[in-house]
């Protein structure tokens, strides 16, 4: 077996146990929490479908620069981390249309990712451009108006999103980094190389954003119940 199969099976093997990891986490969560934190826990079931496809050699397709590059996990990127994106705009308070408006950036910026990764020359770089400017526009938009809006909804859910907030912008800024270092960009970095790392990001990125959503509700919950313990008192 090829050495990239065996990230793509193990990426399949982390993505199986950290959904599994998330759904007992979402479980030990009250009734009304657990349903916004549903699909959190489903992110990583995406990715596992997509990497057992991708250890089973389906998606592969060959880009005009002769490069290889696999469809599956561009699909799962382009499901998975606009969910992120709109939890993290939930978190914030931001209302439907806005959460969904910040989801669809991050959808194009896979998009034009992917783009860039299948063109030649310079419609390459001007895609992966347009990408790079989404990008900065989007978490531009996180870091101003999510923020603010956060952090009218109390220290403790504002100290949630901007721990949310700074883990994606810090695990997510390696990706584009690999995509210029692999055969998408210079090739300065063979694929299974940058499969390797990128599987490892994936799991991370995924797994520990749930781990630190379910803990974040559970603070909030706890928060929310002292409260309501002092209000009762006051009130007897």
């Amino acid at each position: 077996m090829a050495a990239i199969t065996w990230w793509f099976v193990l990426g399949t093997i982390g993505m199986v146990v950290g959904t599994a990891a998330l759904a007992i986490g979402v479980s030990t969560l009250e009734r009304d929490r657990r349903t916004q934190m549903l699909h959190i826990a489903g992110v990583p079931a995406i990715a596992a479908v997509a990497y057992a496809l991708m250890a089973l050699d389906v998606g592969g397709i060959q880009t005009l620069s002769s490069d290889l590059i696999y469809v599956p996990r561009y699909f799962d990127w382009l499901l998975t981390t606009p969910l992120h994106v709109a939890y993290i705009g939930l978190i914030a308070g931001l209302d439907r249309r806005e959460r969904w408006g910040l989801a669809g950036l991050q959808g194009a910026v896979i998009v034009l990712g992917f783009l860039g990764g299948v063109l030649a020359g310079l419609p390459k770089i001007a895609f992966f451009g347009a990408g790079s400017i989404v990008y900065v526009v989007l978490i531009y938009r996180l870091r101003t108006t999510g923020r603010a809006s956060a952090e009218k909804r109390g220290v403790e859910t504002a100290g949630l999103y901007r721990k949310l907030l700074n883990f994606v912008i810090v695990l997510w800024a390696v990706y584009p980094v690999i995509w210029i270092l692999a055969p998408t960009g210079i090739g300065a970095m063979d694929t299974e190389t940058a499969s390797l790392v990128i599987t490892y990001i994936d799991v991370v990125a995924k797994v520990g954003f749930g781990a630190i959503a379910i803990e974040g509700q559970r603070v909030l919950t706890q928060v929310a119940s002292a409260e309501q313990a002092g209000t009762d008192q006051v009130g007897a």
